[in-house]
């Protein structure tokens, strides 16, 4: 074998491994320990985060940001990976920070001229928009780290009522309409919320507090199950206007039901703390949407319609 296949193969057994010696190096490729321990002195010389353990026990490690191996993409993949990154650019802030844009620097940067021409023309007339929303990357940053090392996480949020510290138990990361959500598991009373990033004043991981292994086995596709929690009818009015603004939400877009003039209603059960956050989320459809129940959310709007009407000067009722 030569060398330079050596290396190669050498360098995706590594990646493939948290620690190892060079005798378990030499023995699996059939080498000596000091052609190993010279080899892997290469793979390190060239950029690859190997590093020695010393003392009892020791042997070799990479860095947290290892080194993946050479991947063959055909020119349709590689376009639709550059689409894809790029479309990420729309969000004001990232989970892996600047990260993705050094990947999409290196991914073009070894791309045939051909391909990177194409890629060229390509500039602002692809684009997934998504509204610019304030939102901190170091924050992301922390829960996606909390999620890949399972690790509770120590949160300072921002509500209506306050800021508080809680301790939480992160099962994903998404985005929707600009804004980055957090589902958890509430530590300190043992209940399921959904955090927004934005809000969240500042977080750190924290390995001192136990986590549940059951939270561990949920994702955003296997959600929590909040029957156990207060529950309210959300019910809610809508103009033809107000049903195509909401048909693509994914709680309320399956409950709509249509009338033959194009308006209708949705109803759903939603948990009770999270009443407001709903009644928001309506307010933004203006006169196309009515909250029909439950009488907390409509008096929060009336609420929300009293506050307008001072801050504007109205006299007259609405």
């Amino acid at each position: 074998m030569q060398k330079s296949q050596r290396l190669i193969q050498l360098l995706m057994r590594i990646n493939a491994m948290q620690s190892f010696t060079a005798r378990e190096l030499a023995d699996e490729f059939g080498l000596s320990v000091r052609t190993i321990t010279r080899d892997l002195q290469e793979l390190s010389e060239i950029g690859v985060p190997v590093y020695s353990v010393q003392g009892r026990g020791g042997g070799y490690r990479l860095l947290r940001d290892r080194v993946l191996p050479p991947i063959a993409f055909t020119e349709n993949e590689a376009l639709a990976l550059f689409v894809a990154c790029r479309s990420l650019e729309r969000l004001e802030a990232l989970p892996f920070g600047e990260t993705a844009g050094t990947a999409l620097r290196k991914f073009y940067h070894y791309m045939p001229k051909d391909v990177r021409q194409r890629i060229d023309r390509l500039e602002n007339r692809v684009a997934v928009w998504s509204p610019r929303r304030p939102a901190s990357s170091e924050c992301l940053r922390t829960l996606l780290q909390a999620v890949l090392s399972r690790c509770a996480a120590t949160i300072e949020y921002r509500s209506r009522g306050g800021t508080r510290e809680r301790d939480i138990q992160p099962i994903g990361l998404y985005a929707s309409d600009g804004y980055w959500y957090c589902p958890a598991y509430c530590l300190n009373n043992g209940q399921y919320r959904l955090y927004r990033a934005d809000r969240i004043v500042s977080v750190r991981l924290n390995e001192s507090v136990p986590c549940r292994e059951e939270v561990w086995r949920l994702d955003l596709e296997n959600p929590p199950d909040s029957s156990g929690d207060e529950q309210a009818t959300f019910k809610v009015e809508l103009t033809p206007n107000g049903v195509r603004e909401l048909e693509s939400d994914e709680r309320f877009g399956p409950a709509i039901e249509r009338r033959e003039d194009g308006s209708g209603t949705a109803s759903v059960r939603v948990p009770a703390a999270n009443l407001i956050f709903y009644a928001d989320w309506m307010w933004r459809l203006g006169e196309d949407a009515r909250i029909a129940e439950p009488p907390e959310a409509i008096d929060y709007i009336r609420g929300k319609l009293e506050s307008m009407k001072r801050r504007y000067g109205w006299s007259e009722g609405i």
